[in-house]
Parts: structure tokens; C-alpha cells; sequence
């Protein structure tokens, strides 16, 4: 095995490890969490939210440093393949909103109290958002690669 196979699979491994600690954990507190502390616990949401927000911001990091590598790494596998760029660049975009959600909900910035005055529903829209990302990635990852593009072509 090679040093760039090894370097592919921890980081498909911290990309998907990621993934389920996360999106579990957003999972969690939204059918959890957050129900049982409806009322006035104000300082227990208060000390989960510093908790949570280290892992969601090393989350978000990883998962930048993972999504990136793995993106370069299969670009020349699809090149010419419109709809797999079209995809990634979906992914990306819902997975950007997702990180701002996830950042504003974990946080304690005043202007974005109003996100955390309704976690119920954000946490909610986030979860739905992180539905589509993995069903797009698990689209994505087991698709075919049209001929067309699997064929490289050499430059002029």
C-alpha cells in the first residue's frame, strides 16, 4: 500500500467519522435534548452549548480539511463529468449553510440570539440539510463514472 491510499482512507475515515458525530449529536439534541429542557434551564442549555461548540468547530475543521483533500484527490477521476461537479458543488454550498447553522447555534454572538431563541427549528431545518448532504455524497460515491469523462484527455 501506498502512502497516498493510507492518506485516503483516514481521510474518507475523519470525513464520515465527522459526519456521524455531528449530525448524531445535532440528531440528539434536537429529539432529546432539547425537549426535556423546555422551561427555565437556561443555565444547563447554556453549559451543553460551550460544550457542544468545541466539537462543532474541530468538526467543521475536519471536515473542511477531509471534504477538500477528497475532492482534489477524485477530480481526475471526473473530469468532464458535469453532473458529479454539480453535486460536489450543491454539497458544498448546503454543507457551508449547514456549518453557519451549526456555528450561530453553538455560539453566543447577540445578533444571533434570534437562531438560538429557536434551536428547536433550526436544529430541525439542519437536520434536514444534513439528510440531503448524505444523500447526495452516497450518490455521488457509488455512481458510475460516465465514460466520457473516465477517458482523460491529454492536454495540448
Amino acid at each position: 500500500m501506498d502512502a497516498s491510499f493510507i492518506l485516503s482512507v483516514i481521510s474518507r475515515w475523519a470525513h464520515v467519522g465527522t459526519a456521524i458525530v455531528l449530525v448524531g449529536g445535532t440528531a440528539f439534541y434536537r429529539l432529546a435534548v432539547i425537549p426535556s429542557l423546555e422551561g427555565d434551564c437556561r443555565d444547563l442549555v447554556e453549559r451543553i452549548r460551550n460544550r457542544w461548540k468545541m466539537v462543532v468547530h474541530l468538526g467543521i475543521l475536519i471536515f473542511l480539511v477531509s471534504g477538500f483533500y477528497n475532492y482534489f484527490t477524485m477530480i481526475p477521476m471526473h473530469k468532464g463529468d458535469i453532473l458529479y461537479h454539480a453535486l460536489l458543488g450543491t454539497k458544498m454550498m448546503l454543507a457551508m449553510f449547514v456549518f453557519f447553522i451549526a456555528s450561530v447555534l453553538a455560539g453566543n454572538r447577540p445578533g444571533t440570539q434570534m437562531f438560538r431563541d429557536d434551536a428547536k427549528r433550526w436544529t430541525g431545518v439542519m437536520l434536514m440539510v444534513a439528510v440531503v448532504i448524505v444523500g447526495i455524497s452516497g450518490f455521488v460515491k457509488v455512481r458510475p463514472i460516465p465514460a466520457a469523462a473516465a477517458v482523460v484527455q491529454p492536454s495540448e
